[in-house]
């Protein structure tokens, strides 16, 4: 069998993570499942991938290489000693210096980023995009968290933690790589 290099590095490329954040109603819930994948076998049940940053005052949830995610949480953690209390600065600024450094760019990952007032996804590509209906998801099962999220946030009174937990859940029955081993984080 004559395989290319790129079909072994698609075959064994770690696929993990579906993040989901809910702001509502002054309320922000990033909920991440625990799923670490790698090619076809499941490395990982319990992965910690949502964390608060900022002294509390934020929280950060990330999806792609764990290092990559470790490395750019460290960055943002000094964007936030510059910028204290400032959630949109220091993303903007974490997302300067991730599409601009030679070594950062190399980085895969993505972060949502999120206090009680903002809602931000970042990305290596310099993109920081604050969502109209303070729903975002990242990963590999975010698309179905994210509708799953905004359905729930269109059709019920839920509060931001449930939404983001049933969101999680919808995205594991779905998606291979998601599992239900949810971690959460709320604020205030």
């Amino acid at each position: 069998m004559n395989l290319r290099r790129r079909d072994v590095d698609e075959r064994e490329r770690v696929r993990s993570t579906t993040v989901v954040a809910v702001l509502r109603e002054g309320r922000v819930a990033l909920a991440a499942d625990g799923q670490v994948t790698l090619g076809e076998t499941v490395m990982k049940q319990r992965a910690e991938k949502v964390r608060r940053v900022a002294k509390g005052r934020a929280l950060v949830g990330f999806a792609g290489g764990v290092a990559d995610a470790l490395t750019l949480m460290e960055r943002l953690e000094g964007k936030f000693e510059s910028h204290p209390g400032n959630v949109r600065r220091a993303a903007v600024e974490l997302a300067r210096d991730w599409r601009a450094d030679r070594v950062l760019r190399k980085l895969e990952a993505m972060l949502l980023l999120a206090d009680p007032g903002t809602l931000l996804m970042v990305s290596g590509n310099g993109d920081v995009i604050e969502p109209d209906d303070g729903v975002a998801a990242i990963g590999s099962g975010g698309a179905y968290a994210l509708a799953a999220a905004r359905a729930l946030v269109e059709h019920t009174s839920l509060g931001a933690a449930e939404i983001a937990e049933a969101a999680l859940r919808v995205a594991a029955g779905i998606c291979i790589y998601t599992n239900d081993n949810i971690s959460m984080e709320v604020l205030p």
